[in-house]
């Protein structure tokens, strides 16, 4: 590697390559964890809010030995039941209908919940109860916002994470060659689950939560991560959805998938074909993702 890449958001040198090498060989004891620790330690690297971004260098690492650019330590164990991601604890739900015209509603409040451990909770089992796709926690650099009316109910959950790593329509659509994306794909996001309560019957209210919170996802994800995102990516499912409240939204459709897995070594696994829809956070992103 000749030249500096971004990889989870930061740019990494041959500098940086060789410094993490040397501490793999010289420190052959060390956990991959260790090693993450110390590493974010030697680069001082922080959120905005001054913490350690210590799971984005463990992310980091993953990532440029995926790339064949490095060896990590053997892994010391699998996870255990204890340690193995959970489906979120049940629970009871107030289902008492919230129905009515958008303006008569009353002040709703979107809130992000990453630094909420008990709303992050209730987040988690309304996904896991409600949304089709269900959810056992989320994977990498996230956001998971709520909407909740004025008595506080939970209304509609949505998380952001992580950018596909390939999808042609997208690519197309940003003008990415493939060097270029694995350089800025991190400042990509994917609009990964987007819920309302089944007993929330509200016209408009879709696209009225994706309005608000795409005002604010770009501040917010920068001062999570320290990095800036500028196109925000999701895929609807063709036979389940329309994707109405997201055109209504002002995201632009840019193709579909091809109904394949990533895993389909042999082109005989189907998947459902999704509608590709995207929306840009900046008028230059083009330019800043093929930077």
């Amino acid at each position: 590697m000749t030249d500096a890449r971004c990889v989870q958001g930061r740019q990494v040198t041959a500098v940086d390559l060789a410094h993490i090498r040397a501490l793999i060989t010289d420190h052959p004891a060390w956990s991959r964890r260790h090693l993450s620790e110390v590493l974010c330690a030697d680069w001082d690297w922080r959120t905005s809010a001054g913490r350690l971004k210590d799971m984005a260098t463990r992310a980091l690492l993953l990532k440029l030995e995926a790339q064949g650019l490095l060896e990590l330590p053997p892994r010391r164990r699998v996870a255990s039941n204890r340690m193995a991601r959970r489906e979120p604890a049940a629970r009871a739900w107030d289902r008492a209908p919230i129905a009515g015209p958008l303006a008569t509603l009353g002040p709703l409040t979107l809130a992000e919940m990453s630094g909420d451990r008990a709303a992050r909770a209730e987040f988690g089992a309304a996904l896991a109860a409600f949304h089709y796709l269900g959810y056992r926690g989320p994977v990498g650099e996230n956001l998971q916002y709520t909407v909740r009316d004025a008595q506080g109910r939970l209304v509609a959950c949505l998380l952001f994470g992580a950018a596909a790593w390939a999808c042609r329509p997208r690519d197309t659509f940003i003008g990415w060659a493939r060097e270029q994306r694995a350089a800025r794909l991190a400042w990509v996001t994917n609009n990964t689950r987007f819920l309302i309560l089944p007993w929330v019957r509200v016209p408009h209210l879709a696209s009225w939560i994706q309005g608000r919170v795409l005002r604010r996802l770009a501040a917010d994800w920068q001062h999570k991560y320290g990095h800036p995102i500028v196109l925000v990516e999701t895929f609807v499912e063709r036979d389940r959805f329309a994707g109405t409240s997201y055109r209504a939204a002002n995201w632009q459709a840019v193709g579909s998938t091809t109904g394949r897995s990533r895993q389909d070594r042999y082109t005989t696994l189907r998947v459902p074909v999704k509608d590709v829809y995207v929306y840009p956070l900046r008028a230059d992103f083009r330019e800043t993702l093929a930077a």
